[in-house]
């Protein structure tokens, strides 16, 4: 078994040294260290079951590592809540939408950037008299293709849509570092290349880590992979190495051994 342990760079953004998780007698996580780098567009991806909801809370700090910890630029945030890892520029999207229902896209937006920028509760006199704030809000709704929806109740948006919303809401908050909770997750066919067309063009400059099951998305998208299988690094490297690795092919991708997994 391979297993990557590598040192964070100078380029590290986030680092996850030796984390392990236990709840009772299971370890959930074990040992795993992982490092994102500046800009990078990294794949986190594993069978059900392998720990990747897991890595993801105790990276956002929903839980408490049993051991190891987690440094995001330079900093040590092992302890910090939640709220605190996003002010310091980390966010995360969820694999379920959480978002208001009766808000319209203009409205939420307008919210998450107001709060963002120290305008408390009063986004909608910031939507009415903040250039600011309207001008951020109609990037975002033109660059997550919303412009048209963005009047309507987030209720009535077409599953894609609120992904899409999502998203937005997410880069709203100007992370230097975004987590990808499985964004196509449950999209209809017909919606989902608008969608991973719009993950592919984010800032380049927003590091990525993207968990996700839909295969055509990970190898389009990422530049560096990790496998996780059993609460373990397998093995990581970037697709090529991952398509042919052949622990991946029999434990994950489901290939017996000498058959193909085209990336």
């Amino acid at each position: 078994m391979s297993t990557s342990m590598t040192k964070p760079s100078t380029s590290t953004v986030l680092s996850a040294q030796g984390l392990v998780m236990k709840f009772g007698g299971i370890t959930a996580t074990n040992n795993v260290t992982l490092n994102l780098h500046q800009g990078a567009r990294h794949a986190l991806i594993g069978p059900n079951g392998a720990g990747k909801t897991t890595l993801i809370n105790l990276l956002t700090g929903v839980l408490q590592p049993t051991e190891g910890k987690i440094i995001l630029e330079g900093q040590d945030i092992t302890n910090l809540a939640p709220h605190q890892r996003v002010r310091r520029g980390m966010v995360r999207t969820f694999q379920i939408n959480q978002l208001f229902d009766t808000l319209t896209p203009l409205e939420t937006l307008a919210m998450v950037v107001s709060q963002h920028r120290g305008l408390g509760g009063q986004w909608w006199k910031a939507l009415g008299g903040n250039k600011n704030v309207t001008e951020r809000c109609e990037q975002l709704l033109e660059q997550f293709h919303l412009t048209e929806v963005m009047a309507q109740e987030t209720r009535v948006l077409a599953y894609g849509k609120r992904r899409l919303l999502e998203i937005a809401i997410a880069l709203a908050c100007e992370p230097r570092v975004l987590l990808l909770d499985e964004p196509v997750a449950g999209v209809p066919a017909g919606e989902r290349e608008e969608l991973l067309q719009t993950v592919a063009a984010l800032p380049s400059d927003v590091s990525i880590l993207l968990i996700e099951h839909d295969m055509d998305l990970v190898f389009s998208f990422a530049k560096r992979m990790t496998v996780l299988v059993n609460g373990t690094v397998l093995t990581e490297g970037d697709p090529e190495q991952i398509a042919n690795d052949p622990q991946v092919k029999v434990v994950y991708l489901g290939h017996a051994e000498g058959e193909e997994v085209h990336a």
